[in-house]
Parts: structure tokens; C-alpha cells; sequence
């Protein structure tokens, strides 16, 4: 099987040789997309660029220009040329598609193939890969690098719990692709049936992507099964999942550097952060034919970190995504995100795996209620314990979010559980 790891070549290139081919790398790139209706109206001119860092010459590239350039303006080759499209839904505005060619679709594989080597999956693995299928970019990409690195590769796509885990003991499963939540979620299904980890089931590594999370969250899939769980980033917009992943040492996000050059700016400006600050990563695609996109704003909030990493790979490093510019909310003109919420609750023993936060109105006033779900075997019969947890959870979120908040306190298993991603968020304002 050696034959098919040589795509990973690229993961064993010094910081030097990475900057060199993101140069040439980068004309390319826009030469790519002045075939686009959309970039040849910019006047953009490659032989401007002369490094990657002259990247930040280019023009900022929004979600807004996708929708307005529907449906063929970012497109840069011939339509015979496109083999797939991706589709969002549209939750936030006018749907956008997303264009792959055969060589696309390839590279796309291999980037998600190449952080899954890293973690240590191999040909020897039985990979279920348990993300939604079709338009959902999670599902596709992880099933063709399972395939790419010569696993057994099974198509579960979400939901349908027991027979999910009835897949895992059948065929000995050792790899899995799953969101955060629902891997609670189907962890806690085999507790209640009785199955052990490590006898009953295999598993002994995850990939967890498509919904945020913070490290406590993952802390507790880990416990729940076991094994370690790599986080996984990407957007459908530059491909899906692959941009960056974690390696075996679990301390950030090494990007597909020769694939994708990222950028951290001002959210607000647009402008350049100083290095090590956080900010909203922004992302070229260096080799896509079918749609380049230049200086993408992802409008994720991270940084970089710094450093090497121990695992000998100097493709740079993105810290756990904070949250989403466009999912900040405010309370009473101050400023926040539900990540900052969850890891709160997840660093308090007593609370269980689920939360909703509610947002209402009240005689002009805003108001949040967190709803929080305590772990099994909570007695909820003494009222004074219950209060005493309250008050310390509400103390606990005032002190990281400095407004008060009300907090209450469910059985387990009382909120909704979606095979999707959680709904984390009710606004009623």
C-alpha cells in the first residue's frame, strides 16, 4: 500500500520549500480565476505577485459575492469539465453551489487523506463513516480518503442509532467520522445497552467535524469511548473537510499549506492581525480549477499558533476554532459566543452533555436563559442541593460572559437530541 501514501509528500516539506511552492503557487491561482466572469472584472494581474505574503494585494472575497455570482459567475472552466456540485442550503440567504472538476475532487480526497494518516489510520482499518451523505460536503470527502488510504470503507451516512452501533460490533469498526454531538449521543446509547468499550466495540480513533466544539467537550467523547478524537476543519465553499487537520499530538490544526494559504485579519477591517492574535481566518485555494476563490472570508475565529509541532510537520498551525463572526450574539450591547457558554458547562462535573441557550425579550430587555441537562443519575429530589448548582452555574457564566444569565436545570435526555448537527441556539426576541 505504500504507492498510495506518496500524496502525502507535501507533509515532509521544510517551512522554505512551502513558502516557495505557495508562491508559485499563488500566480497560478489567480490565473485560474481571471477565467472566472467574476475575478476578470477585477482587473487582478499574477505577475504582481511575487511571494505569498503579496496574497494580502488581492481583494477580500465574501459569502455575498457567491450568492450575487449565482450560477456561473465564480465558475473558471467549461461545464463539460465539472464532474460534481456541492449545494448549501440557503439557512442564511440565497443558496450557493460549489463546483468540483475530476482533479478537484482528487486533491479534495487526499488533503483529508493526508490528516488521517496523521492521526494513524491505515489500509489495516475498518472506517464508518457516519456523516450525512449528498449535498453535505462531511459525508463524500472523509468516505473517498478512507477509500484513498485502502480502509474498509462503510457508507452509514447519519442517524438510525442502533443499527449504527449494530455496524460497528458486526464488522469490528476501528475509525469513525462523526459530529461532536452525536457521538455523545451514540456513546450514551451503548451504555443503556449494556455494551463496554473496548470489548464490545473497537474503536480506537474518531474525526470530529461540523459542528464547534471546545476541548472539554472533546475530553468527554474521548472518556466516553476510549479513544482519541482529531478535529477536523473545513467549508464547503473551499472544498469541505481537509483544509486542516489535527495530527497524532492533538495540538492544532495543520493546514494544507500547499493546497490552501491562510490569512488571519480584523474581522472589522479586514486588515492583517499581528502574528499570534486572533482573528477571522481568511483562506485562498491554490489548486482548485473549477471554482479558485482568493482571499476567502470564512468568518471563523482563530489564530495561529507558534511554534513547531512535535510531530516534525511545518505546515502552519490553526488553533481550535473560537466561534463564528456572524454567530456572535449580543445581550445588552455586550458582545458574545455560544462557545464561550459551552466551555463553562463542560468544565462543571455535574453537568451532562446538552444545552440550549434562549434568547428572549422582555419588556424591552433582553434575556438569556441556558438550559442545562445534569448527568445521569442526578437526584433531583433534594431542592437545596439543585439551587446550590444553579447559583454556581450562573455565578460560573456571569464571570465569562459579565452579564447575568438564568439557568435551567433538566433531567437528562429532556432536550431534543438531532442526528444533524444540535440546535444550540433558540433566539425568541
Amino acid at each position: 500500500m505504500s504507492e498510495l501514501y506518496d500524496f502525502a509528500a507535501a507533509d515532509q516539506l521544510s517551512r522554505e520549500e512551502i513558502l516557495a511552492l505557495q508562491a508559485t503557487r499563488l500566480r497560478e491561482a489567480v490565473a485560474q480565476a481571471l477565467r472566472s466572469p467574476h475575478y476578470s472584472r477585477l482587473g487582478l494581474s499574477p505577475d504582481a505577485l511575487r511571494s505569498a505574503e503579496d496574497v494580502c494585494r488581492l481583494p477580500l472575497t465574501s459569502k455575498d459575492d457567491l450568492r450575487a455570482a449565482m450560477p456561473w459567475d465564480m465558475l473558471a472552466v467549461p461545464k463539460r469539465e465539472v464532474l460534481r456540485v456541492h449545494y448549501s442550503s440557503g439557512t442564511t440567504g440565497v443558496a450557493t453551489a460549489v463546483y468540483h472538476t475530476r482533479g478537484d475532487l482528487q486533491r479534495w480526497a487526499e488533503c483529508v487523506a493526508r490528516g488521517m494518516l496523521a492521526g494513524g489510520v491505515t489500509s489495516d482499518d475498518i472506517f464508518q463513516n457516519m456523516m450525512g451523505y449528498g449535498l453535505f460536503t462531511g459525508g463524500l470527502g472523509f468516505h473517498y480518503a478512507g477509500e484513498l488510504l485502502g480502509c474498509m470503507t462503510i457508507p452509514a451516512s447519519s442517524g438510525q442509532t442502533a443499527r449504527q452501533v449494530q455496524m460497528m460490533q458486526l464488522f469490528g469498526v476501528t475509525v469513525m467520522h462523526i459530529l461532536p454531538s452525536y457521538a455523545l449521543h451514540v456513546a450514551h446509547y451503548c451504555g443503556q445497552e449494556g455494551l463496554v468499550m473496548g470489548r464490545d466495540l473497537r474503536l480506537r480513533a474518531g474525526y470530529l467535524g461540523g459542528e464547534p466544539h471546545t476541548e472539554d467537550f472533546r475530553h468527554r467523547i474521548q472518556d466516553a469511548w476510549g479513544a482519541k478524537f482529531y478535529n477536523c476543519y473545513g467549508l464547503s465553499e473551499l472544498a469541505g473537510p481537509g483544509v486542516a487537520m489535527e495530527c497524532a499530538c492533538q495540538d492544532g490544526l495543520h493546514v494544507r499549506e500547499d493546497h490552501y494559504l491562510p490569512e488571519i485579519v480584523d474581522p472589522a477591517t479586514g486588515e492583517p492581525v499581528p502574528e499570534g492574535e486572533e482573528g477571522e481566518l481568511v483562506l485562498t485555494s491554490l489548486t482548485r480549477e473549477a471554482m479558485p476563490l482568493l482571499r476567502y472570508r470564512t468568518r471563523d475565529i482563530t489564530c495561529f499558533l507558534e511554534g513547531e509541532c512535535p510531530c516534525g510537520n511545518h505546515h502552519r498551525r490553526l488553533a481550535r476554532i473560537r466561534g463564528r463572526s456572524d454567530d456572535m450574539l449580543v445581550l445588552r450591547g455586550v458582545n458574545f459566543y455560544p462557545m464561550q457558554v459551552e466551555r463553562v458547562l463542560m468544565g462543571i462535573p455535574e453537568v451532562g452533555t446538552n444545552y440550549c441557550l434562549v434568547l428572549t425579550r422582555e419588556q424591552d430587555l433582553d434575556h438569556l436563559t441556558v438550559q442545562v441537562e445534569l448527568r445521569p443519575g442526578t437526584s433531583f429530589d433534594d431542592n437545596r442541593v439543585l439551587e446550590g448548582m444553579r447559583d454556581r452555574i450562573a455565578e460560573e457564566l456571569r464571570a465569562e460572559l459579565l452579564f447575568k444569565v438564568s439557568v435551567e436545570l433538566l433531567e437528562p435526555h429532556r432536550l431534543p437530541v438531532a442526528e444533524g448537527k444540535a440546535v444550540r441556539v433558540v433566539d425568541k426576541r
